[in-house]
């Protein structure tokens, strides 16, 4: 039966009202669940006044990653639903050691977007969890492998502890970025790093890369590359707030501890920075090892106390991740993947992690 469904929607607030059914096309394919602008007669109402958003994105999150790297399936699943009970019904596996892609034929989990396995070099990331690149010549051929491998994103890891100096340090070099990120760009990809210090951005963004995750060292000068080049920036904020206990679990390395405190002390006012200067941001839990799932009502929380708007910061969770990440929000002839709230959900984190409707394919999960 068709579902019928009228409120307001965001970032507007004006009212809407669509109707859910399911499509055949020409060539007999059959679509479950599709949004439909015109009415349909006889559709169940299932949802009548409050708020109709698309389904909320997590845009930085690791399904099939454990504290201590790849999971079993079926913990990858119950992450997976995880995410989906709170409303965040698109995600954007930024690097995962264990291959999800079965989770593609399940209708009741969330879409995923992965970005294949993260690269880095020999020893300087966490163990079990890259595809190590013996020499960095290596990397434009393995970027364009990964291409091939996720979904539109490849990631790597632009910088972490080098024991050698006893701190953040780059792991590559200009020279070799540019031509990786260029390998990724002719497959088709967009390129994304892990960097949590400040001497790797410059590099990443000037070779043309498409986003930053974390980004705690950016400066006044990276904030100009950034516009400059359009980079996008995943803060993961709720993340970073476990950078001093990174920093207590340091000992061994004075340095990177003390550089740790200090790019956690000094991120509110460096991301605030950012948003001023019209980078465009969006919200990622970096959920996985760290952080739990469905969490991404937190960070959105977190944004807001960066100087977003409560639309903007539920729009870097909704819409506006859902058009950077090339996917439909609510359209005509788009899977039917919606969240209703009772209450306005920019008001806390509390009403957006807990949606009165879930509806995903079609289907109402709650």
């Amino acid at each position: 039966m068709a579902l019928h469904l009228r409120g307001r929607g965001l970032p507007d607030g004006e009212p809407i009202e669509w109707w859910v059914v399911d499509e055949r096309s020409r060539e007999g394919h059959e679509y479950r669940g599709v949004l439909s602008a015109e009415p349909v007669a006889n559709a169940e109402t299932v949802w009548d006044g409050g708020w109709i958003l698309p389904g909320l994105v997590d845009a930085h999150c690791h399904v099939g990653l454990g504290e201590h790297g790849a999971i079993e399936l079926d913990e990858a699943i119950a992450q997976a639903e995880a995410e989906r009970d709170v409303g965040a019904l698109l995600l954007r596996d930024a690097g995962s050691p264990t291959d999800t892609r079965s989770l593609d034929d399940h209708d009741d989990l969330p879409r995923i977007i992965r970005a294949g396995r993260h690269l880095a070099r020999p020893k300087r990331y966490s163990p079990g969890l890259p595809i190590d690149v013996e020499d960095e010549s290596q990397l434009p051929a393995a970027v364009a492998q990964q291409a091939r491998l996720g979904d539109g994103w490849v990631k790597l890891v632009g910088d972490w502890i080098d024991r050698s100096v006893g701190d953040l340090a780059p792991l590559w070099s200009d020279r070799v970025l540019k031509d990786a990120i260029d390998a990724a760009h002719a497959e088709g990809a967009r390129v994304t790093a892990h960097v949590f210090g400040e001497d790797a951005l410059p590099g990443l963004i000037n070779a043309g890369i498409d986003c930053i995750e974390h980004g705690t060292g950016i400066t006044d000068d990276v904030i100009s590359l950034m516009v400059e080049h359009g980079t996008a920036l995943v803060p993961t904020l709720i993340n970073t707030r476990n950078f001093p206990g990174i920093a207590d679990a340091a000992g061994k390395y004075p340095a990177y501890a003390a550089h740790m405190r200090e790019l956690y002390a000094s991120c509110p006012e460096r991301m605030a920075a950012a948003w001023d200067a019209g980078i465009p941001i969006y919200a990622g839990t970096d959920a996985g090892s760290m952080v739990a799932h469905g969490r991404v009502a937190d960070e959105v929380d977190a944004l807001k106390e960066i100087g977003m708007s409560p639309t903007d910061a539920l729009g870097a969770a909704c819409w506006d991740a859902r058009r950077w990440l090339g996917r439909p929000a609510l359209e005509h002839g788009a899977s039917a993947d919606l969240v209703c709230y009772a209450e306005d959900p920019r008001t806390s984190a509390g009403v957006l992690n807990n949606p009165d409707l879930v509806i995903l394919r079609g289907k109402v999960y709650r």
